[in-house]
């Protein structure tokens, strides 16, 4: 009697780094307790790196700005994903990119569940007036619901995450990494209202000098963000920037063998929690009421002072803030981050 074949799932989540990485605790989880099920992630090429350690999951590549652009480039991706033989698909963005994709796919028959982003709470938690200051599900939550709905329940552990990598004596090499423990710092985020000031992180990184035992790795990306981490690569001792010297796959590898990692409400934060590293990390007009903190990582969240910016959170992603409030994260004091690094080390 032929075997018959395994249930083959398609999972769309394409955009934003951070979104990406936190799907991975919820594949792992998936692929765990369903170890029968076929999983085609997809997503962009440069993302692929992070899910090379999730059995049973194979990235298929969407060329958003290329071949599959457009309404005519989606029905072409739609028709190369047909010939998969996809059973489901899961829709973990939800945009309208994924939902005219959706529909392509749902002519053919293809049940289709998308993630539910719970719009009208987190409009609740970030209006002005009658807010409704709650914690929400988290996204992690959000996107295991997606895989209920299609007959896939998944409970969400702490074991969930990946396992550190062994880290290359090249990559030691290419970046002049010495015999030491690592501390990761990543200052930057996509939105002003989600930076911490840098002459404040400065004093962070002078603070973290003391530590002997640890070299300080800087992370970021582009020309601007380049020269700032290079600059205080050549300021500090024990201080190593990453950005243009190692290739993203090999940025993940590092990040594994972090001991902590501190970031902003972005998608390094969620890059470490993902190897279940501690993240540290700081909230300005966000807050991880909204769901997005990294997984598993609610203790290490530092947020700005809501007596003093009771509008807080004014946006889920840090793009709208009322004036004055570009001033909230001053309100997170160097001291306050360097005691909570220094508790976790311990």
């Amino acid at each position: 009697m032929a075997k018959s074949k395994p249930f083959h799932l398609l999972v769309i989540r394409l955009s934003a780094m951070g979104d990406i990485a936190m799907t991975v605790p919820v594949l792992l989880a998936l692929t765990q307790k369903y170890p029968e099920l076929k999983v085609t992630l997809l997503t962009r090429a440069f993302f692929a790196p992070i899910f090379s350690n999730i059995p049973n999951v194979t990235v298929y590549s969407a060329d958003v700005k290329g071949k599959h652009k457009g309404l005519f480039g989606l029905w072409k991706l739609a028709r190369e994903l047909k010939k998969l033989d996809i059973d489901a698909t899961a829709d973990l963005h939800h945009v309208l990119r994924s939902t005219i994709l959706k529909q392509f796919l749902g002519l053919s028959g293809i049940p289709v569940k998308q993630l539910n982003k719970g719009r009208v709470a987190k409009k609740a938690l970030t209006r002005a007036a009658n807010k409704i200051f709650a914690p929400l599900k988290t996204t992690h939550q959000r996107y295991a619901e997606v895989f209920e709905g299609l007959g896939f329940p998944i409970q969400l552990e702490a074991k969930h995450v990946l396992k550190k990598e062994v880290l290359p004596e090249e990559t030691r090499t290419t970046l002049g990494l010495r015999k030491k423990k690592f501390i990761g710092i990543a200052p930057f985020a996509a939105f002003e209202g989600k930076k911490y000031p840098l002459e404040l992180m400065e004093k962070v990184i002078y603070g973290l000098q003391g530590l002997k035992d640890y070299e300080i790795i800087l992370f970021g990306g582009g020309e601007q963000e380049k020269t700032l981490l290079g600059q205080w690569e050549n300021k500090f001792e024990h201080c190593i920037s990453v950005v243009g010297k190692i290739s993203f796959s090999e940025e993940l590898t590092l990040i594994s063998n972090l001991s902590i990692m501190l970031s902003m409400d972005s998608g390094n934060g969620h890059l470490a929690a993902m190897y279940g590293v501690h993240a540290v990390t700081l909230w300005g007009v966000t807050h991880p009421y909204a769901g997005f903190y990294p997984f598993n990582q609610m203790d290490n969240t530092l947020v700005s002072d809501r007596v003093k910016f009771p509008e807080i959170p004014t946006s889920v992603y840090g793009n709208k803030f009322p004036q004055g409030y570009e001033k909230a994260m001053e309100t997170i004091a160097p001291e306050q981050i360097l005691k909570k690094i220094l508790e976790i080390l311990k």
